[in-house]
């Protein structure tokens, strides 16, 4: 009889198990749903760059010498060829009358060779002397008065007249302010897809709300090992010199639109501990949910961009998440 109603207890709590199991069983939890598309999505990338003038040049002698006069300041605007500084000609005048005594002396010994008096040797011994000090005068012609290769505003004055130049420095610095050129770092995969002449747009942290167009002006051909990147100036026309070199700012470059998913943010979870993305899709045929890891491109306002990961028309969920697992069934939410 003790064996009896022994039996009995633990089938009725084996019975009370199983009522349980299948009553949790039976609780799914319940989920909202939303159908994603394909839309065409706009392929804008943007970079950051600091501003840089379009030229630059260095104006200094070739040698050591006395600056006699500077004929600009800091913020001039100079023509191209326009003399900037003059300097000492004392040891200009100095080698032009030692090249009027070579050539002299050179045509005297050119008429005893003439004659038989002295040989070849020495007449081309006097030659080469007049050819190297006709070099040597006429880069001290050159070196007398600094002129500037470019049009462009003067930003650097680093002499007062009468200075003697020491080489640490250049004289007079040139820079070309319109256009101005952004320098850009462009990633392998974005590198083909770019060509001269693209339109691009900038924006300056200290002129907010406002934008300046450019162009892609120069695509450099080899990659920085370093970055894996390319080089790409572009040039912004700045005729009105509001865009000085230093500031800094953001270039767009929009390369069309291409048909992607496009997913609500709210179906997005990001995997704690790690930057994967990943969404529940809901299975119609046996009312599961599977989990799908997305790659992410673009935010758009309140959805994103997704390159790949999940199709056209499926379902995803949108509400219910925080009690999904991979595979668990789920009620539709009506």
């Amino acid at each position: 009889m003790k064996y009896v109603l022994l039996s009995l207890l633990c089938l009725g709590i084996f019975s009370a198990c199983k009522q349980e199991e299948k009553k949790t069983e039976e609780v799914k939890p319940l989920v909202k749903l939303q159908s994603v598309t394909t839309q065409p999505v706009a392929q804008t990338y943007d970079f950051t760059g600091t501003v840089e003038p379009f030229n630059e040049n260095k104006i200094a002698p070739s040698a050591p010498l006395r600056i006699s006069r500077i004929l600009v300041e800091i913020g001039d605007f100079v023509k191209a060829g326009q003399v900037v500084a003059r300097m000492d000609k004392a040891q200009y005048a100095q080698q032009k009358a030692q090249l009027e005594n070579l050539k002299t002396t050179y045509e005297r010994i050119k008429n005893l060779y003439e004659v038989g008096g002295i040989s070849k040797h020495e007449l081309d011994q006097a030659e080469t002397a007049l050819v190297i000090q006709r070099t040597a005068v006429a880069n001290l012609d050159e070196n007398s008065d600094l002129r500037s290769p470019i049009a462009g505003t003067v930003t650097q004055r680093n002499y007062d007249n009468g200075d003697m130049y020491s080489g640490a420095v250049p004289v007079i610095v040139v820079q070309q302010l319109n256009p101005v050129k952004v320098l850009i770092n462009v990633t392998e995969e974005l590198f083909p897809r770019l060509s001269q002449g693209m339109s691009v747009e900038l924006r300056l942290d200290v002129y907010p709300g406002q934008v300046f167009s450019g162009k892609v002006h120069l695509i450099h051909p080899t990659i920085d090992v370093n970055t894996h990147t390319f080089i790409v100036e572009v040039s912004i026309p700045n005729n009105d010199l509001k865009v000085r070199p230093g500031m800094f700012g953001r270039v767009t470059i929009s390369l069309g639109t291409l048909d992607h998913v496009v997913v609500p943010d709210r179906a997005v979870i990001k995997q704690a501990g790690s930057d994967e993305r990943f969404v529940y899709i809901y299975n119609t045929q046996d009312s599961t949910v599977v989990r799908k890891v997305l790659q992410l491109g673009r935010r758009l306002n309140d959805a994103y961009e997704v390159v790949s990961g999940i199709e056209s028309n499926t379902q995803v969920v949108v509400a219910g998440q925080t009690r999904l697992v991979d595979g668990m069934r789920a009620d539709v939410q009506k």
